[in-house]
């Protein structure tokens, strides 16, 4: 294989009048997408811009992000995809550690690209929306003709995402034209094949890896209808999965909590939804059976990382162990290790009751070796020294998780080893109070954090979203979870909240309730 995006010229050849992009109420063939991505890489390559140089693409799920990420790519290039609601201050790192020749963005955002120009290498701003100073329109941007596909080797990058920053400097992670290409692939292989009469909807954000590879390129690869939504919202979705008989959707557990706890749930037709996933983080076991009893169809849960392109493990029809991340895929290796990276002996079967055995000694790190797997943090070759592991012929990558796995190959996460509160000299995971709290009927939404605690050292502590009609206390909040784990585990302070923090794909800031 050569630059990955060789898949979706074979797609536009075999489709060329099919739906490739469906928003709001227009509709781009694959052959009118294909040739504006042609037009963007014309234009690119007339400017200079070519094989390795970055474009940034600053944008929310609209068909231009599209445009350009595949355009990016047959010109050669490297897309760095950033998060729409960033700031100036954090543009600023990720445009100067990339070395970003060009920046696509809405023209509202390009006064934050402006303020960091001085900082970075950017040489051009090109605009989605009215016209504005300092940016070229992305329709006139496009070229007048198109530019053929420059060829890239397998392990030449194609996309450098920055790790999330929840904690520390985000960490540029260096994806090659074959991690995406297999990752694409995998999933489709995984429910049996991507067909070209699905429709599968962009509710993950194209900034991050999840959305990018597995739904837009799955889409792509295969002549389906991607339909990119550019904000998230529970009643515009199922609305759109109901009118337009969406078949595939993937999404993180925020979503489908909302799902479930929208007051007019049990109205929508959701029928028509063959394969939905589940991944990002951890699927509370009561938000995954609800929505099975509201709207009928199978919730599958997945796991993976930005660096691992990003997925890992998935349950699949045939293959599912509610409770489980599911097996590891086709073509990739697990397994679970102690500190000295020694196996940690597998249990019979799983999900195992987490309150009546040893977790120390069950547990361990989740470790994984791939095609998928990123080639490394950009210019950061200590982190990657940590980060990867040599044993047994294979390079294996730290994933930070902490869990088990069982002697039919399925894993199982606990929580991420840096989560993990410490209170009396106990190990408490925060992922297993969650589930008990989302589990309470006057609960919509929790989390659980440590925070420092003079005699214990640290001390639980669960911030919650009451449902609307919720008549509870927070002395009723602790008492049902003293009845229900050990004592050490339960919350001590309770903070009732309207929302919790969440980044763009759901998950819990918890960096930024900690000791509040």
């Amino acid at each position: 294989m050569t630059n990955l995006v060789r898949n979706v010229s074979e797609t536009v050849e075999s489709t060329p009048d099919s739906v490739a992009i469906a928003d709001d109420d227009t509709e781009l063939s694959y052959e009118a997408f294909w040739e504006r991505a042609g037009r963007f890489a014309r234009a690119l390559a007339d400017r200079g811009i070519g094989a390795d140089d970055r474009v940034a693409i600053y944008l929310p799920n609209l068909p231009q992000f599209v445009t350009a990420f595949h355009g990016a790519l047959r010109a050669g290039g490297i897309v760095v995809p950033m998060n729409p609601q960033y700031k100036a201050r954090e543009i600023a790192h990720l445009l100067s550690d990339s070395g970003a020749r060009a920046v696509v963005t809405l023209s509202e955002n390009v006064s934050a690209v402006s303020d960091v120009l001085e900082e970075t290498a950017v040489e051009r701003v090109i605009s989605v929306g009215p016209d504005t100073d300092g940016a070229t329109d992305f329709e006139d941007f496009l070229a007048d003709d198109t530019l053929e596909i420059v060829d890239r080797a397998d392990d030449d990058i194609a996309v450098q995402p920055y790790t999330s920053g929840t904690t520390g400097t985000p960490k540029g992670v260096l994806l090659t034209h074959d991690n995406l290409a297999w990752t694409a692939n995998a999933n489709s292989d995984l429910i049996g094949g991507i067909e070209p009469d699905d429709k599968l909807i962009g509710t993950l954000p194209l900034f991050h890896i999840y959305g990018m590879s597995v739904v837009m390129n799955g889409a792509l690869f295969n002549g389906a209808a991607y339909y990119p939504v550019p904000e998230w919202d529970a009643t515009a979705v199922m609305e759109t999965i109901e009118s337009e008989r969406i078949t595939v959707m993937f999404g993180v557990p925020a979503m489908f909590n909302d799902m479930v706890n929208h007051p007019e749930a049990e109205t929508y037709d959701l029928s028509s939804l063959r394969f939905v996933n589940s991944g990002g983080s951890s699927l509370p076991m009561d938000v995954l059976e609800r929505f099975e009893e509201t709207f009928g169809p199978a919730l599958y849960e997945g796991y993976g990382l930005t660096e691992t392109s990003p997925t890992t493990h998935a349950n699949a029809p045939g293959a599912r162990r509610k409770g489980s991340i599911g097996k590891p895929f086709d073509g990739m290796d697990a397994k679970v290790v102690d500190g000295e990276f020694a196996e940690i002996p597998r249990v019979k079967e799983g999900p195992i009751d987490e309150g009546e055995v040893d977790l120390a000694e069950t547990t361990g790190e989740l470790v994984v070796s791939g095609p998928n797997v990123m080639a490394g943090y950009y210019g950061l070759p200590e982190a990657d020294e940590e980060a990867f592991t040599e044993a047994d012929g294979k390079t294996w990558f730290h994933t930070g998780d902490i869990g088990y796995w069982d002697e039919d190959d399925f894993f199982y996460v606990v929580d991420r080893e840096k989560h993990m509160i410490v209170t009396g000299g106990y190990n408490v995971y925060p992922r297993e109070v969650e589930e008990l709290l989302f589990e309470h009927e006057d609960i919509a939404d929790a989390a659980v954090v440590g925070v420092p605690d003079e005699r214990r050292g640290e001390t639980v502590k669960a911030l919650v979203v009451p449902t609307p009609d919720a008549e509870i206390a927070p002395e009723d909040i602790r008492e049902y979870c003293l009845d229900n784990v050990a004592a050490y585990k339960h919350p001590r302070e309770v903070q009732f909240v309207d929302e919790l923090p969440r980044t763009t794909t759901g998950k819990v800031q918890k960096f930024k309730i900690s000791g509040e």
